[in-house]
């Protein structure tokens, strides 16, 4: 049984995190989602510790997605003895939903949103809210299917059209779309619940990852990005946020309403595959952090199956 096994989906936003594991000699085994299969019965988990890098954009490229299967795979593989990184945060990753309403129940501001399971309830779940106004799939990855409404009627035009994506679980999210100051987000990168690093992204659409595979894709412009560092309190919101949805490593990302100059956080991400060409626009590796993290569970994990042999 090797160390560490990688469960993952994207074909290319995990190869600088392989190399670096390569490069630090971690024993380890990469598990590709799209033709695994389990039994349920008892047995041994691939490895003592198992990292989970399913994205919600998975279902972008797959129809027959990962992302529920996920779910039940590491529980079961819990079940069996292994520590999942990033596991309990697929409760949290998987609906934007319940993000909102975990910031929300923080304290912190976020941009007024209400919730539906039905698109025929979009025009009533608006009312009140500030157009323009953001549908948003519950999950949707990547900023897939989020839509920008201008009007109410703009908005029941479409309900009635049946032109509103619901997402891959038939809820949607009306959300007030707040202007961003300079028309710019930032993501703050949190390992084990700590500040890692924040980048200032343009937002030119709702497209914001920051892996290079997106950034040079096909018909994608390249997104402008800086490091920054937040204010001390803003900082310190995005680790409370950070722990509160069990992340271990992930974003979590804000914008600064440029109406009142307030800070409304508005999306939590457990899948990091962190920013490319980190050191030139970072100044280090963030994978080698990660890495540094991921051997000190292996060496914790190593010490206390000592302990009780």
């Amino acid at each position: 049984m090797t160390d560490l096994a990688i469960f993952y989906e994207h074909p290319a936003w995990f190869e600088p995190l392989f190399a670096a594991l390569d490069r630090r000699g971690v024993d380890w085994t990469k598990i590709h989602a799209g033709d695994h299969v389990f039994d349920t019965g008892p047995g041994t988990p691939p490895a003592p510790l198992i990292f989970n890098r399913i994205g919600m954009s998975a279902f972008l490229r797959e129809t027959e997605h990962p992302i529920f299967y996920a779910r039940t795979l590491f529980d079961h593989w819990e079940g069996q003895g292994a520590r999942v990184v990033n596991g309990a945060a697929l409760e949290v990753d998987t609906s934007k939903g319940r993000q909102i309403s975990l910031i929300r129940r923080l304290g912190y501001g976020a941009p007024e949103t209400r919730m539906v399971h039905r698109a025929a309830d979009l025009s009533k779940a608006a009312s009140g809210l500030r157009f323009p106004v953001l549908v948003k799939p519950d999950i949707g990855g990547s900023g897939a299917g989020i839509q920008r409404f201008d009007t109410p009627e703009d908005l029941a035009g479409a309900v009635a059209a049946g032109t509103v994506s619901m997402g891959i679980n038939s809820c949607a999210l009306v959300q007030e779309q707040a202007p961003a100051r300079d028309g710019r987000i930032v993501r703050v990168e949190t390992l084990n619940g700590r500040f890692l690093y924040a980048c200032s992204v343009e937002t030119g659409g709702f497209d914001l990852c920051l892996a290079d595979v997106c950034m040079v894709a096909p018909g994608k412009a390249s997104i402008q990005i800086e490091a920054i560092t937040p204010p001390p309190e803003v900082i310190a919101a995005a680790e409370h946020i950070a722990r509160a949805s069990q992340i271990d490593v992930g974003g979590v990302e804000y914008l600064v309403d440029d109406r009142d100059g307030s800070v409304k956080f508005y999306d939590i991400n457990a899948l990091s595959n962190f920013v490319a060409d980190p050191v030139t626009v970072l100044g280090f590796d963030p994978h080698d952090r990660l890495i540094d993290a991921l051997v000190d569970r292996i060496t914790a994990g190593k010490a206390a199956a000592g302990r009780h042999s």
